[in-house]
């Protein structure tokens, strides 16, 4: 078979993206504190759910989330995937596990990046604790966390959080 008759089974196309993000008040809200090392969330006016990180209205009622209300960086692992295949703009020793972690006072799922631990380990209602980068490093971002590490809490069961799932 000559070149121009082989079929075509792959096309490398390289695309770079700048953009500029404008926060709104709750995101700005959000991002101020994680530049003190402080996780906010914003409660619905409505229902009183808090979400992290806030987005200004309730997804579930359409209400106001104008409280703010400091969260602890510990959580809860709801599900997690561990990542096999890399990722030009990830610089993170594959294989790696990232997990949705409900934050201790939060009513939402936050993405986070487990370390510390096998992750064959890693498992639905491990206890975590974030891990922060050393505070002269922060700035106006959540990478402020480098990851989330395994602690020495009792898991919680999964009938306990299986309505966050």
């Amino acid at each position: 078979m000559s070149e121009e008759n082989e079929p075509i089974t792959r096309i490398i196309t390289p695309v770079h993206v700048e953009y500029t993000y404008t926060p709104g008040v709750a995101s700005e809200r959000f991002l101020r504190g994680v530049r003190e090392g402080k996780l906010l969330g914003g409660a619905c006016d409505a229902c009183g759910r808090v979400y992290v990180p806030s987005r200004g209205a309730c997804p579930r009622c359409a209400a106001p989330t104008s409280e703010f209300r400091e969260l602890s960086d510990k959580g809860t692992v709801i599900t997690f995937c561990v990542v096999r295949v890399p990722a030009e703009n990830i610089d993170v020793e594959l294989p790696y596990c990232t997990a949705s972690i409900l934050l201790d006072g939060a009513d939402i799922s936050f993405t986070g990046l487990i370390q510390g631990c096998p992750f064959e380990e890693v498992r639905i209602g491990m206890r975590v604790q974030a891990v922060w980068k050393p505070e002269a490093e922060w700035d106006f971002s959540i990478g402020n966390i480098q990851h989330f590490e395994p602690n020495s809490e009792a898991d919680v069961p999964f009938e306990d959080i299986k309505e966050y799932s």
